[in-house]
This record gives structure tokens, C-alpha cells and sequence, in this order.
């Protein structure tokens, strides 16, 4: 599938393609370069948004004078660095195309294989299609670890979740505001009921500069995958969670306090780490509860929240089509 860049700047784009950048100038000239070639001819507009995340290189001024020379690139720029989840964020609310495409300036992955992303989302076949490393890289060993953890933890259709992405523009309005929970889009997205598809993708040497990813994200996502897992799985009951291990607890505690009670009654002996246990299976129990209730009421608050976005989005539609 090719790919045609918009018209002007109210055309109906098809796809848009964002590019988070932090201190790549020397890398977003070949980039923009090889995107032009790789959308030159064909009947889907699309857009480039490159999402300039707070640079202290010469990445604004390569941008603008990108700009003077590629009419499909659109820029925004946050003041200091938030992060890739925020640039996506960013780049989506600033974006026109019904697919988005997530895709890093480092040249690790060639513009080239954009279209064959988009491909099967455009034809309807899926929401959302990942690509599947081919090749060398430096963390494939923290990379085998991260995917073998989160296929144990989630049913997933793919291999691969740390990869370049193309999704249905609905995807977005899934996926909770959360740094770094980028990573887990594709979780969220077959959690929701989103088809997904992956596909075999090239990766290359990077072609300047250095990786932002350091040993010390490490830890960071072993506990944002934690995060993740529990709110697929409690995000919405969390009484089913806390209600039951705090039911426990307290059952516990009673059944120590009449163990004691019995020692005490029947044998004349008093055991006092028996009541330090009734102490604290109680008072964790019911800690627990009281916290599975109020989680209860900030699930319920998230539903109705949830809700009034959908109706939103619906009176929006509706109106759109009005006014067309």
C-alpha cells in the first residue's frame, strides 16, 4: 500500500504518523526524507506530527526549517521532557487521521515499512497491528524478559509489545493518561475488545545519537506492568480484591479469638501471641474492606466518567454529521 501526503491543512487525512523526538537533529532530516519517499504516490493522505519533547539540541530549529520543505509535517513542542506517553497523548489530540501510527526519529525502524503497519487497519481487517522485531539489537535480552513476563501475566495475540504500532484513532480513548503505560497499549487495547495483528519489522542500528533508555527503567516497568495487571483485572471490582482478602483476615481473627477464648476458658492459660493474631487479622481485615468500598465508590465515579466521554463523543459525531 502507498501512502499520498494531504492536500492542505483541512484535508481528510487518512493516517497520521507520530514521531516523539528528544534531541534528534541529527536524526529527523533522513527521517523525513525516507517518509516522503515511502508516502510519495497512492490515495491515503496522511500527516507526520513530530512531537519535540522538550529538545536541548538543534531540534526546534531543524524542525522549522523541515517544515519549509515538507508540507505533510506538523510540529508541537512541550517546554521540558514529559515522556513518550505524554508526547502520544499530545500528538493525537493535535492529530486529524483516523489511524495513528507510533514511531520513533532514532531510524531504528525505516519509514518504509509504515504502509505495510497500516495496511490491514485501513482494509478493515484489525484495530491495531504491532511489529515484530527482526533483527539484532542491543536489550534483546531485557526485551525477551519484558515480553515473557507480560505474556505471563496477559493474553496476548502477539510477541512483541515494545515495538512500532499502528491503531484505530478509538484506541486512544482507552488508554488511561499514565506515563510509560504506552508500553502496555496493546494490553489495554485486546483487553477492551480491540483486534490486534502482528507483523514481522526490520530494526536497524540506530543512525545518531544515543538510547534515552537507561538499566534504571528496568525496575520502573517490572512495576508499571504490575500497575497494569491489577487494573485490568481489579480496576473496576476492586472489592473482589481487597473485600476478599480483608473477609479472610477478619474470618481468621475470629477463629483465633475463639481458639483463645477456648484455651483460656477450658484450659485456664492465656496465650498472648494468639491475641496479638486476633489483633491484627482484624484490624488488617477491616482495613481492607473499608479500602474495597471505597475503591468501590472511585470505580463507580470512573464508570460515569467513562460514560459521559462516550456520550460526548456521540453528540460530537452527531453534530459533525450535521454540519457536513
Amino acid at each position: 500500500m502507498t501512502l499520498v501526503a494531504a492536500a492542505g491543512p483541512h484535508a481528510a487525512i487518512d493516517v497520521s504518523v507520530l514521531v516523539p523526538a528528544k534531541d534528534e537533529a541529527e536524526n529527523l532530516p533522513l527521517f523525513m526524507e525516507q517518509a516522503a519517499a515511502a508516502f510519495d504516490g497512492g490515495s491515503v493522505a496522511y500527516e507526520v506530527i513530530v512531537i519535540d519533547d522538550g529538545s536541548a539540541d538543534e531540534t526546534p530549529r531543524v524542525l522549522t526549517e523541515l517544515q519549509r520543505r515538507y508540507s505533510f509535517l506538523r510540529v508541537v513542542r512541550h517546554r521540558r521532557q514529559r515522556g513518550i506517553a505524554d508526547a502520544l497523548r499530545t500528538g493525537y489530540l493535535a492529530s486529524r487521521g483516523r489511524v495513528l501510527v507510533f514511531y520513533p526519529a532514532d531510524l531504528q525502524y525505516k519509514p518504509e515499512d509504515i504502509p505495510r503497519l497500516v495496511a490491514p487497519i485501513l482494509a478493515g481487517e484489525s484495530d491495531m497491528v504491532t511489529g515484530h522485531k527482526q533483527g539484532e539489537y542491543e536489550k534483546a535480552f531485557v526485551s525477551r524478559i519484558y515480553n515473557g513476563l507480560s505474556r505471563t501475566l496477559f493474553e496476548i495475540p502477539v510477541r512483541d509489545l515494545n515495538s512500532v504500532k499502528a491503531y484505530r484513532r478509538e484506541v486512544m480513548d482507552i488508554l488511561p493518561v499514565r506515563p510509560d503505560w504506552h508500553r502496555y497499549m496493546i494490553v489495554i487495547a485486546a483487553e477492551n475488545g480491540f483486534t490486534v495483528t502482528e507483523i514481522p519489522v526490520p530494526l536497524y542500528p540506530r543512525n545518531a545519537g544515543v538510547s534515552k533508555f537507561g538499566i534504571g527503567r528496568i525496575p520502573i516497568g517490572v512495576l508499571d506492568m504490575l500497575s497494569v495487571w491489577f487494573e485490568l483485572r481489579f480496576g473496576r471490582k476492586p472489592l473482589l480484591l481487597f473485600g476478599m482478602t480483608g473477609f479472610a483476615l477478619f474470618l481468621l481473627g475470629v477463629l483465633a479469638g475463639l481458639v483463645a477464648l477456648a484455651v483460656r476458658v477450658f484450659w485456664g492459660v492465656g496465650f498472648r501471641p494468639l491475641l496479638n493474631l486476633v489483633e491484627i487479622c482484624v484490624i488488617t481485615g477491616s482495613v481492607f474492606l473499608v479500602g474495597g468500598l471505597i475503591g468501590e465508590m472511585i470505580a463507580g465515579q470512573r464508570a460515569e466518567l467513562r460514560e459521559l466521554r462516550r456520550q460526548l463523543a456521540a453528540a460530537l459525531s452527531r453534530q459533525d454529521a450535521d454540519d457536513r
